[in-house]
């Protein structure tokens, strides 16, 4: 396994595989790695001849300076884990080598419409803005024949799939499907934030969703199921809940009836202490694989 610190590193080290006919698997993450990074690490592998792991915790898509402070740096903990998972090469650029004028000036604004409003649009204004560049520099830098992403970022990866599709990346997605622990809860690494006692409850979310769920294949009225998943994690004292909404996945807009719809998504997000989770589970949905 190599490790590139510089775009030029990178570059020359992925031609001499490209010339030798190799394919390429990239997998974007912002470190503090788990199984679930993991999974798509073996995916890109499997679908690929070479695996690249990017490791660059991305300032501009961070709207809450204090969550960008706090997000984990394990490097040297993320690459043991990547060689046993079959990853070839490592980028873990410095903030210079990805915005070398600084990404506190005015940098490019991508518009991603309504799609971008909704859900985490509401919460973390220029969120998606920030993920968004720092996504076409990636798939610029390495040119990869496919990305691999989880569903967990549902919402992103659709926004994701927009940006490729208006800028003509020649690049295919693949979405994965959720990592869960045991209990349910969506592995993430805002995770480690949690205290044992608020980990003890961090499965809530998930049983709400898969409750909501069943109720919604089983006929009840779209509403109904939703004030009543709202109020099931607004009245656990550890939650403060942000949002529970049903989507139609292609807008992303909030439903009020089921029928004639093919694709359908449940999305939550709420603080435990000081940790935002997020998740999310589908109905009759083409672009990831079920839970």
């Amino acid at each position: 396994m190599q490790i590139c610190n510089t775009i030029p590193a990178l570059r020359q080290l992925l031609d001499e595989y490209r010339k030798k006919g190799k394919s390429i698997g990239l997998v974007p993450t912002m470190g503090a790695l788990h199984s679930g990074h993991i999974s798509l690490i073996e995916k890109a592998k499997s679908g690929n001849d070479v695996a690249v792991c990017s490791i660059y915790i991305n300032p501009t898509q961070f709207n809450n300076q204090e969550d960008f402070e706090m997000y984990p740096q394990t490097v040297e903990k993320d690459c043991e884990l990547l060689k046993p998972a079959g990853c070839d090469v490592v980028f873990v650029p410095s903030h210079e080598e990805m915005y070398p004028g600084g990404f506190h000036n005015d940098l490019t604004k991508l518009d991603f419409g309504s799609i971008s409003e909704e859900l985490e649009g509401k919460f973390r204004p220029g969120h998606f803005n920030g993920v968004g560049i720092v996504v076409s520099k990636l798939l610029n830098i390495v040119n990869p024949d496919k990305a691999f992403f989880g569903q967990k970022d549902l919402q992103q990866f659709l926004i994701i799939n927009k940006l490729v599709k208006d800028f003509s990346f020649g690049v295919e997605l693949v979405c994965c499907p959720i990592i869960r622990e045991k209990d349910g809860l969506a592995m993430s690494s805002r995770n480690s934030r949690l205290s044992q006692e608020e980990r003890n409850e961090a499965s809530l979310l998930f049983k709400v969703l898969s409750q909501a769920k069943e109720k919604l294949i089983f006929g009840e009225d779209v509403n109904v199921v939703g004030n009543e998943a709202k109020e099931k994690i607004a009245s656990n004292k550890f939650f403060k809940l942000e949002y529970f909404e049903i989507v139609d996945i292609k807008s992303l807009k909030p439903i009020h009836q089921i029928k004639g719809l093919e694709d359908i998504a449940l999305f939550v997000s709420a603080y435990l202490g000081k940790a935002r989770l997020i998740d999310n589970i589908l109905i009759n949905a083409t672009k990831c694989s079920d839970n």
